[in-house]
């Protein structure tokens, strides 16, 4: 059985939120599995140097132009947050605190909680909304805060985040297929043709 595609995303990264849509259908078709890991970029940016698409002069225009227009091309729905970008520690402790218990019911959690940022308008920073994305797919909002809360979750969320950026991670969707790194939406296409092939 080949090893599983890693897949790392950041719930306010919309090229994340397209990847996220279409990665496990990309597996599927080359009998490979995913697994997901949500990370926080605001830890990454402190150790790269880098920031945010949207506070970069020039580059964060046609970042707002691109966003929504890559969606379209993708076939999914896009709306641009009115406050982006986002802390998602709220969003990624829930994950993994799922994910211990239940990683399908997690990867659920995730594909929601991309749909409530990006196209229903919920701002998922605030645990509150965290958790009420999380109720709608039947699990107790309560659980879900003292979940967020938990040490446990904590320190997992933190070991994650250090063990992408020992693999190198530095941005959202970074894929890993077999140790060879993806980094964009706009890689998927050579996702596809990698997996398919064997690599070039």
């Amino acid at each position: 059985m080949a090893a599983p595609i890693e897949f790392y995303f950041d719930f306010s990264s919309p090229y994340g939120y397209i990847a996220a849509e279409k990665i496990d259908a990309i597996a599927a078709k080359h009998g490979r599995e995913v697994l997901w890991r949500p990370i926080l970029l605001g830890v990454v940016f402190k150790t790269t140097g880098m920031q945010a698409l949207p506070g970069i002069p020039l580059k964060g225009q046609y970042a707002l132009q691109d966003f929504p227009r890559s969606a379209r091309y993708h076939g999914l729905p896009f709306h641009q947050p009115s406050v982006f970008p986002i802390s998602t520690t709220a969003a990624v402790r829930a994950y993994y605190w799922l994910e211990a218990r239940d990683p399908k019911a997690a990867r659920a959690l995730a594909l929601a909680l991309y749909r409530a940022y990006f196209v229903d308008a919920i701002d998922i920073a605030s645990p509150d909304a965290v958790a009420g994305v999380a109720a709608k797919l039947g699990h107790v909002a309560p659980d879900v805060l003292a979940g967020l809360n938990d040490t446990a979750t904590k320190d997992r969320t933190k070991l994650e985040v250090e063990k992408a950026m020992a693999k190198g991670v530095f941005g959202s969707p970074y894929i890993l297929i077999d140790g060879e790194p993806f980094w964009g939406a706009d890689r998927l296409e050579q996702v596809e043709k990698w997996l398919a092939t064997g690599g070039w």
